[in-house]
């Protein structure tokens, strides 16, 4: 994928992700994001510890984070946006993603 990354990382999703992985006990290789099967819309988004590199990982270092990417995951994340928010009822990773075609109605999953 010459040129063109498979995730872009805001800097409080990279500042969010290098607390996690500090607090965490463990070396780490970063964090992998995949997608499965799930809720209404079909598909939702995986984030998970990494403790090493897989095989055929996309690998995406960005503002001094790595980010893994699940080669199973990357032709439906390409181009998106992983973000960081904080707001008075949740906080959590959001994902910013080109290739959606909708959302179910309680945000959970979406479909491509």
């Amino acid at each position: 994928m010459a040129g063109k990354q498979a995730l872009l990382v805001t800097d409080a999703a990279a500042e969010r992700i290098q607390a996690l992985l500090a607090g965490r006990g463990k070396p780490s290789a970063g964090v992998r994001i995949g997608v499965r099967s799930r809720g209404c819309s079909g598909l939702s988004y995986t984030l998970e510890y990494a403790d090493e590199k897989g095989k055929f990982d996309e690998i995406v270092e960005d503002k001094g984070v790595t980010v893994l990417v699940d080669p199973k995951a990357v032709m439906f994340l390409l181009g998106t946006e992983m973000d960081y928010v904080e707001e008075k009822l949740q906080s959590g990773f959001v994902f910013r993603n080109p290739n959606e075609k909708g959302r179910c109605g309680c945000g959970e999953s979406f479909h491509v």
